[in-house]
């Protein structure tokens, strides 16, 4: 819609007159901008204005805005008689942290512009209230005088009016709106006065359940809040009222109960948002401990700024639970099940390489999508996101020829900046561009071809050789370069590889590589010494173990040949697609990997510059812009959110899939907790599905063929690796690039986390060592000593 702008010294704008995409904006408060974008927008939204905080001075209006004020009047009254309702709208009030329901004052139902004039001086006071003070220290925002603005909007007279969550606000429950009506005005509702009626809509049919008094506008109070829910961003608590047998909608704000940020102790908790899905199956990998608050900060920064993602109902595929990356199944299945007649166990089958198998009866909860939404709002990003993908694959051989060196620059032009709005530009202008890119190349070199080529095998030569066939994706005439830190300390052991040529290589490398905050390995002068010396206790040539592996393929690849020789020629063909695709995406996540590095230069130049070194990674993002651009409050609450971290890194990793809303200190707490698993909506956790009733056996993923006895050595970290001996069975929660120098040493590798195409379960495979991976709980059933079989083929461990 087309909108005059503001003038100068103009503080008092009509509805459809407020520049709700500009900064502006936000001095409306969560009510003025709410009320002002669903006007602009078309909804049915009794008129009226929003006087912006500069109105009044010390409390009072000022004469020019109550001059103002008069003139929108008139032009509200149009010539006859009416009444206005007079609200506040704080610039936090209605936010989707705190509502400040109820606190600050409104004044109904008056007339006169005298009435008028004092109502606005009630509502601007009440912003100075105990009750809204407590309510503030309370939710841990910050104290002091809030800058309030006032809504003055046309009151309707109604004959029905009431409030609906678009989201059940307890469960998060996308699959049904929930209501609650009286006759008359809305006022006797949210005060309590009288017993209100009650209805729902389940979603997405609209099905209406509840008192026949509603019949006639249900369908069309569906419509209008689904539509609100869409426009707004996040499922919404709707003030409506009927009048003259029209729906009109007073007033719409965030389900506070939804909320997933506390922005003083800055976690985020995502299953707060709603009944989803969530897996962290590959994603603990890169990031295995508690992320810090600037790292955790960059997914959303992303999200805000075009960054690789999926959106269903403006939930992001992306996700964070209280310091942990996962993904959003949820957003995932939902996007893809309308491919598969709406069968969520089916779509979530082709992603299930991804991340694993669910447990049998845990039910997959799906975002309500009509066919109208989903053709108009989820097909084009699907369809954009693909074509960007096969850009960005065309593109990959420049990003990885040249990325080495485009790091190296900018890490050099972080160093010679000078103040703090040279840094902010550098970010604007070339570090966030880089970074955003690299993601998407991560994700366009991702494919699943190994799973489908895998499902082929199996079906023609049986698990043992489908496993050996896979175990080859190096090919002859290079390595993955995941294999590169593991086998780089042979060469440099050998005298083939310098260790300066070793350190630029992989000294970008390691086991908690996407956390901006670990310092990379080449900040380390002694860091090569000591993994040198750890390396004198591998009792095998990694030479001999690849071509052992080799030799094992060229023995199943004859076999293949034997037994199907009509599918020889397409099979050499498909196994050659998943070399080339694993070699391409190892090398791409290798150099996206790099450009960490150059977010942690970012991140300790600001600290620089701020006087607050390595605290910087208690600020996010946005705080650390603004405090090199005007300076940030939010310092002070650095050693709060310290404390936090520290608390939340000292609990065991959460379980890679979770399911409705988590506390990991409730779970941690329980000592039948599962540590694989966690489903919200479960009425009893039952034991989990990996372990056969005989109590002996524990069951995971093929992660690489063969089958050993061994003693288990139980890791809890990298850090106790010096105790690791050759020949044992290593049994940790998770591993990734930086546990690879460990694997020659192994008799076998067990983890509770890991899928099939982790890396992990990669490496092990390319030099021989028999893995299972993604157990969900070995490491509670398996301790130090233990005598164990590791069937890599079968993903079976057996307690001996």
């Amino acid at each position: 819609m087309w909108l005059v702008r503001p003038k100068e010294g103009e503080t008092v704008l009509a509805f459809n007159r407020l520049p709700v995409d500009e900064p502006l904006s936000l001095q409306a408060g969560g009510k003025g901008k709410a009320l002002s974008m669903l006007k602009q927008n078309g909804y049915p939204v009794p008129d009226g204005c929003v006087l912006l905080p500069e109105s009044f001075t010390q409390g009072d209006i000022t004469p020019a805005a109550w001059e103002q004020v008069q003139k929108e009047l008139s032009r509200l009254r149009a010539g006859k008689p009416a009444a206005f309702a007079v609200r506040s709208s704080a610039l936090q009030e209605d936010s989707a942290q705190a509502s400040f329901a109820g606190e600050f004052e409104s004044v109904l139902d008056v007339k006169t512009d005298e009435e008028i004039r004092k109502a606005i001086q009630t509502v601007v006071h009440s912003g100075t209230s105990a009750r809204v003070e407590s309510y503030t220290r309370h939710h841990g925002l910050e104290g002091g005088e809030h800058p309030v603005a006032v809504v003055i909007q046309r009151m309707v007279q109604p004959e029905y009016a009431g409030v609906l969550f678009t989201v059940d606000p307890l469960t998060g429950n996308y699959g049904q709106m929930s209501g609650n009506f009286v006759a008359g005005i809305g006022e006797k509702l949210v005060s309590g006065q009288v017993s209100a009626q009650t209805f729902t809509f389940e979603r997405p049919s609209g099905k209406y359940n509840g008192s026949s008094e509603l019949n006639a506008i249900a369908k069309n109070l569906h419509r209008l809040a689904n539509m609100i829910e869409n426009d707004l961003g996040c499922p919404q608590d709707i003030e409506w009222a009927v009048t003259g047998g029209k729906v009109c909608i007073l007033q719409a704000r965030p389900i506070t109960t939804l909320n997933n940020f506390n922005p003083v102790t800055a976690v985020w908790n995502d299953t707060l948002k709603g009944n989803f899905l969530w897996s962290a199956t590959n994603l603990m990998e890169a990031s295995p401990e508690v992320l810090t608050p600037f790292t955790t900060s960059l997914r959303y920064y992303l999200d805000k700024r075009n960054g690789p993602n999926l959106f269903v109902r403006n939930h992001s595929l992306n996700g964070i639970i209280c310091g942990r990356f996962y993904s959003n199944i949820t957003v995932q299945v939902s996007a893809f099940a309308r491919f598969f007649k709406g069968d969520a166990r089916r779509a979530y089958q082709e992603i299930a390489g991804w991340w694993g198998g669910l447990p049998e009866g845990m039910q997959i909860p799906l975002l309500p999508l009509t066919g109208e939404e989903w053709s108009k709002n989820v097909l084009p990003g699907l369809i954009r996101s693909t074509l960007q993908f096969g850009e960005y694959r065309k593109k990959a051989p420049r990003f990885l020829a040249e990325n080495r060196q485009k790091c190296a620059e900018l890490r050099g032009k972080i160093q010679q900046t000078s103040t703090g709005m040279e840094l902010v530009d550098l970010w604007k202008n070339e570090i966030f561009p880089r970074y955003c890119d690299s993601l998407i190349h991560i994700i366009a070199a991702s494919s699943d071809i190994q799973v489908r080529v895998d499902r082929e095998l199996h079906g023609l030569v049986g698990d043992d050789d489908a496993n050996a066939l896979l175990s080859n994706l190096s090919g002859t005439s290079s390595q993955l370069e995941s294999l590169g830190p593991m086998a780089g300390l042979d060469l440099v052991k050998k005298g083939r590889l310098s260790r300066e040529e070793y350190l630029d290589r992989y000294g970008h490398r390691g086991v908690n590589e996407a956390e901006c905050a670990w310092p990379r390995p080449n900040e380390d002068p002694a860091w090569l010494d000591r993994q040198l010396k750890e390396w004198e206790k591998t009792p095998v040539d990694v030479d001999e173990l690849i071509h052992r592996q080799r030799e094992a393929y060229d023995a199943a690849w004859a076999r293949f040949c034997e037994k199907v020789p009509g599918k020889a020629k397409y099979m050499k063909k498909r196994l050659d697609q998943v070399s080339a695709a694993a070699r391409n995406r190892e090398a791409v996540r290798s150099e996206a990997t790099r450009g960490m590095a150059v977010l942690r230069a970012f991140a300790l130049r600001a600290g620089e510059f701020l006087g607050i070194g390595d605290d910087i990674f208690f600020l996010t993002i946005n705080e650390v812009l603004e405090g090199l651009t005007t300076g940030t409050k939010a310092i002070e609450y650095i050693p709060l959110r310290r404390e936090t971290f520290e608390k939340y890194r000292a609990l065991p990793p959460y379980p890679a899939v979770i399911c409705g809303r988590f506390d990991p200190f409730t779970w941690a707490a329980d000592p039948n907790r599962r540590s694989d698993v966690y489903d919200a909506n479960a009425i009893v956790q039952t034991k989990s599905p990996t372990v056969k009733d005989d109590g002996r056996s524990i069951h995971g993923f093929a992660g690489a063929l063969g089958v050993v006895e061994g003693t288990v050595r139980r890791l809890e970290s990298l850090e106790e690796s010096s105790s690791f001996k050759a020949g044992e069975v290593l049994v940790t929660t998770m591993t990734n690039i930086g546990w690879t120098p460990l694997f020659p040493r192994a008799a076998a590798i067990v983890t509770d986390l890991g899928a099939p195409l982790s890396h992990a379960a990669i490496v092990a495979r390319e030099i021989g060592i028999p893995a299972v991976v993604g157990c969900g709980n070995a490491t509670m059933r398996l301790k130090t000593g233990d005598r164990v079989r590791v069937d890599g083929g079968k993903g079976l461990v057996e307690i001996l």
